[in-house]
């Protein structure tokens, strides 16, 4: 099969490139399909904030004219400045099962990468920790989440015949609430409460949460900036996600703590599960893709964990108890059995050993791949 590799250098090949992932997934009943026009958020460079302090390039792979593969390759400078590394990413990594088709598409990011003076490639990596990172390699049968990257088995039989070997992993967990809610939980939660003088706030209307949406944000850049390759986020793409993700917010499902002068230390954010309803929408709300989001946040028995944070000055204070404490019983009260995790770095055991109050089931990993670059 005689392979071309083409670069994107237009809308028309944008879209192409976008829609590959739809065609190479559409019969497979575990993958999720994010919305294609968040997609086009990203990728355009037009309106992305991350392109302040960011390069890439695309490409699709062509065989007889059909697209038979597609990679990113991107530097995030203020990762490379912020880790004292020359390293580019390779991302939105996705071909179909032929490995001349993987190689020669790693191979164009790889050079890309050189010639832009890099001499490490890891990934698959956004541009940010907000887009999706970590090549599935347990848990394919798994039905994924929105905003995790999934794929099929042969892309890790495929890496792991090159020189890429883990950088790291990220851990996921489905936990089954049962009918009760773990007392220790609730007895530190109120200690923590009481101790450190804090506010547990539930909203009652989404908008009541945007006062508080960039301090959200704020938080995360602080608590999470020693963790695994993150780099904080800018005040336009902290805007951006604001107002491209706080639509969704369920309140009660978004608890928020503060201090006694009334300073956020602390938060949740967790929705109903939304794998389905994404799943028929097949990559657009409109016309009738957001009913089905609309009927999974009024009814379902399945909920995900995306983003956790507690600031340093409290962390081993018991706050982290205060947030899952009321995530349990907005579970319960709103009859959630089973809670998705969404990816936790295998490193972070702190994280991870809050799951040992619960019925948990470790099912999914994925893994960043390094290569040193000669």
């Amino acid at each position: 099969m005689t392979i071309e590799i083409k670069e994107v250098t237009s809308k028309s090949d944008l879209k192409k490139f976008i829609n590959f992932q739809y065609d190479l997934y559409r019969m497979n009943v575990n993958w999720v399909p994010g919305l294609k026009s968040d997609e086009w958020t990203t990728l355009d460079k037009s309106k992305n904030p991350a392109f302040e302090f960011c390069d890439a390039k695309y490409w699709i792979a062509l065989s007889n004219n059909k697209i038979v593969g597609r990679i990113a390759g991107i530097i995030n400078h203020r990762y490379n400045e912020k880790w004292n590394k020359k390293a580019c990413r390779f991302g939105w990594f996705d071909f179909i099962e032929d490995p001349d088709v993987h190689e020669k598409l790693l191979d164009t990011a790889e050079n890309w990468g050189k010639e832009q003076g890099m001499d490490e490639m890891h990934g698959p990596l956004g541009f940010t920790d907000m887009d999706g990172e970590g090549m599935l390699v347990e848990g394919y049968e798994e039905t994924g989440t929105l905003g995790a990257l999934y794929n099929f088995p042969y892309y890790v039989n495929f890496m792991e015949t090159t020189k890429y070997k883990k950088d790291a992993d990220w851990l996921e967990y489905q936990i089954d609430l049962h009918d009760e809610i773990p007392e220790k939980i609730g007895r530190i939660s109120d200690i923590a409460i009481k101790r450190n003088n804090l506010r547990l706030f539930i909203a009652d209307k989404p908008k009541e949460l945007l006062p508080f949406a960039k301090d959200i944000f704020h938080l995360i850049n602080f608590a999470y900036k020693d963790l695994y390759g993150f780099v904080e986020l800018s005040e336009r793409q902290i805007d951006q996600y604001v107002k491209q993700y706080f639509g969704f917010i369920k309140p009660d499902f978004v608890p928020v703590v503060f201090d006694k002068h009334n300073k956020l230390i602390a938060f949740g954010i967790t929705m109903p599960s939304l794998s389905k309803a994404f799943q028929k929408c097949k990559g657009s709300l409109f016309p009738f893709g957001f009913i089905h989001v609309l009927r999974a946040i009024k009814k379902n028995d399945s909920a995900d964990l995306y983003l956790t944070a507690v600031h340093p000055d409290y962390q081993d204070k018991g706050v982290n108890a205060i947030i899952i404490n009321h995530i349990n019983k907005t579970f319960h009260k709103h009859k959630i059995r089973w809670v998705e995790t969404n990816p936790e770095l295998e490193m972070n055991e702190k994280v991870r050993s809050q799951w040992r109050f619960y019925d948990a089931r470790q099912h999914k990993r994925r893994r960043c791949y390094k290569k040193i670059l000669n």
